[in-house]
C-alpha cells in the first residue's frame, strides 16, 4: 500500500494543451474537514486506509495543497442541455488535478468538484455545497456496490466556507475518480467550433488511452463509436432494471466510457413510477425514468453527429440502430436475473411488462418486491406480495404465469434464493435516507452518513441490525423535491 506522497502521476489529458483544458489552481475552502471516505475507492490508488486519518489528507483534498507532479486542469466542452445545444460549457467548479497510475497500470483521473472558479465558471462562484457533495459520494460509491459501471468516489471535505444557493450553505470539495473524464460534450465542442484537425486529436487520445484495441480495426473511429454504443446500450439496462434515474441526461454528462457520470437530481424508484421525474426542473419531463432509453440514443446520435468529420455517415447511422436491441437484450437479461430464471423464453418481456403495469397501477415498492420475491418458495411469497396490489385479479393471473415459467428451471428453493438474492438488493440509495444523513452533516454530525455508506456498500448483504435501512419510505420522503443546483 502507498502513502499520499507516493502516487505517481502522469497527466496525458494536459499534455494535450491548452486548446483542450487551461491551468488553474483549486481555491482552498476554509477549516477542512473530512465527511466520509470510501475504502475501496482509496484501493484504487493503492492507498492504505490510514491515510484517511492524516492531516494532510484533508488539506489535499480541499485545495489547501497539491502534489508536485499534479498539474490541475479546468476541461473545456459544450453539449445539449435540455434537448438545446449550448456552445461553451466546460469545468465550472472541478479540476482534474492529474492522472494517477496504480501498480496494476491501472489510470485513474482525480477530479476535484467544488474547487472554485474556472474559466468555464459562467457566472457561477465554482463551489458544490455540502449536501450536494453528500449526494454524489453516495451514489457513486454504491451504484458501484451494485454493479453498475460507475465514477467512484474517493471523499467529502466539509469547511467552514458560506455560498448562497436559494438560502446560505456550506462549501464542500467531493474528490471523484474515473479512468476518463472525456465526455461525449468534448467531442461536440470541437465539432462545432470547426476545429475538426483538434477533434482528431482528441479522437486520437481517446483511442490510444481508452479503446486501444479500436487502433487495430481498419476504421478505428467507428470501432470506437460502436464500443460506446455497446457500454451505453448496458449502462442504460442497469438503470432502467435497477430503478435509477439520473436526473440531468444532458449530453455533456454522458461519459465517453459508458460509465454514471455528473451526479445531479437522481433518485431510485421508491414505488414503481415509469413515469418518474426526479429533476423537478425538468418541467416537460425530458428526462423522465421512461424517457432514459430514448434520451440515451439521441445523445448517442450527437456524438455520431460530432464524429462525421472522421466517419462516413451511413457507417454511424448502422452503429446507432445497435443501441435498442442491445440495450433489450441486456435488459432482459438483468430482469431474468431479477426474477430468478436461468433461461431464456420469448414470453419474458411480456410478462415483465405486465408485472410493470401492475407495480405502477398499485404503487408497489420496486425494490422490496423483488428482495421478497426471493426469499421463500414462489408460492409462499406470492401469497405475501399480493397484498401490496389492488388488482388481485390481474396479479393473480400474472402470480399464476410466473410460477409456470418458474418452473421451467427447476432448482430448488435455497438455489433459487442465494442466486435471486445476488441480483437483488435489500438496501438502495433511497432519497430520504440520503436527506437524513445530509441534515445530520449539516449539524456537524457524519457517524450517520459514514453508517449509510458502509451499508450501501453491501447492499445485497442481510447485515443484521440495519434493516431500518429497507424499509419503505414514509409518504414524505417519496416527495423530496431535487434539483440540479449544487
Amino acid at each position: 500500500m502507498k502513502s499520499l506522497t507516493d502516487l505517481t502521476f502522469d497527466n496525458r489529458f494536459a499534455r494535450l494543451g491548452d486548446a483542450f483544458s487551461t491551468q488553474v489552481l483549486p481555491e482552498p475552502i476554509a477549516e477542512p474537514r473530512v465527511v466520509v471516505v470510501s475504502p475501496a475507492a482509496m484501493a484504487l490508488l493503492d492507498l492504505d486506509p490510514s491515510e484517511a486519518e492524516s492531516e494532510v489528507f484533508a488539506q489535499l483534498f480541499a485545495g489547501h495543497t497539491l502534489w508536485s507532479d499534479a498539474e490541475p486542469r479546468a476541461m473545456v466542452y459544450s453539449g445539449h442541455q435540455f434537448g438545446g445545444y449550448n456552445p461553451r460549457l466546460g469545468d465550472g467548479r472541478g479540476l482534474l488535478l492529474g492522472e494517477v497510475v496504480n501498480q496494476a497500470g491501472e489510470y485513474w483521473d482525480l477530479h476535484l468538484k467544488g474547487a472554485g472558479q474556472t474559466p468555464y465558471s459562467r457566472m457561477g462562484d465554482g463551489r458544490a455545497v455540502l449536501r450536494s457533495s453528500i449526494r454524489e459520494f453516495l451514489a457513486s460509491e454504491h451504484l458501484h456496490a451494485l454493479g453498475i459501471p460507475s465514477s467512484r468516489a474517493l471523499c467529502v471535505t466539509a469547511s467552514s466556507t458560506p455560498v448562497w444557493r436559494e438560502k446560505q450553505e456550506s462549501a464542500a470539495m467531493v474528490l471523484r475518480l474515473a479512468q476518463s473524464h472525456v465526455r461525449f460534450g468534448h467531442f461536440e465542442y470541437f465539432y462545432y467550433t470547426q476545429q475538426h484537425d483538434l477533434l482528431k486529436q482528441l479522437g486520437e487520445h481517446v483511442l490510444s488511452c481508452h479503446f486501444p484495441s479500436c487502433k487495430e480495426q481498419p476504421q478505428p473511429y467507428l470501432a470506437m463509436f460502436r464500443e460506446v454504443v455497446e457500454r451505453n446500450a448496458e449502462l442504460i439496462a442497469y438503470w432502467q432494471a435497477y430503478g435509477f434515474c439520473h436526473g440531468v441526461m444532458n449530453s455533456d454528462n454522458m461519459s465517453i466510457l459508458g460509465i454514471t457520470f455528473d451526479y445531479g437530481p437522481y433518485a431510485f424508484l421508491d414505488d414503481f413510477d415509469s413515469k418518474h421525474i426526479c429533476n423537478h426542473s425538468d418541467d416537460t419531463g425530458r428526462y423522465s425514468f421512461s424517457n432514459q432509453v430514448p434520451i440515451a440514443q439521441w445523445n448517442l446520435a450527437a456524438l455520431g453527429q460530432a464524429l462525421t468529420p472522421l466517419v462516413e455517415v451511413d457507417a454511424l447511422r448502422a452503429t446507432l440502430s445497435l443501441f435498442l436491441p442491445l440495450y433489450q437484450s441486456h435488459y432482459l437479461d438483468l430482469m431474468r436475473r431479477r426474477l430468478g430464471w436461468l433461461s431464456s423464453d420469448a414470453g419474458d418481456d411480456a410478462l415483465i411488462q405486465r408485472l410493470l403495469q401492475l407495480m405502477q397501477d398499485s404503487a408497489v415498492d420496486y425494490s422490496n418486491f423483488f428482495r421478497e420475491l426471493g426469499d421463500s418458495a414462489p408460492e409462499q411469497s406470492l401469497a405475501r406480495l399480493r397484498e401490496d396490489f389492488t388488482d388481485l385479479q390481474g396479479f393473480d393471473a400474472w402470480a399464476s404465469d410466473y410460477r409456470a415459467r418458474s418452473r421451467q428451471d427447476g432448482d430448488d428453493q435455497q438455489q433459487r434464493r442465494t442466486r435471486m438474492h445476488a441480483a437483488n438488493p435489500k438496501y438502495i440509495l433511497r432519497n430520504y435516507l440520503a436527506q437524513q444523513v445530509i441534515e445530520a452533516a449539516e449539524q456537524g454530525d457524519y457517524a450517520p452518513v459514514r453508517e449509510l455508506h458502509a451499508v450501501l456498500s453491501r447492499p445485497f448483504d442481510e447485515q443484521p441490525g440495519f434493516e431500518r435501512y429497507a424499509q419503505r419510505p414514509p409518504e414524505w420522503g417519496k416527495h423530496l423535491a431535487i434539483s440540479c443546483s449544487s
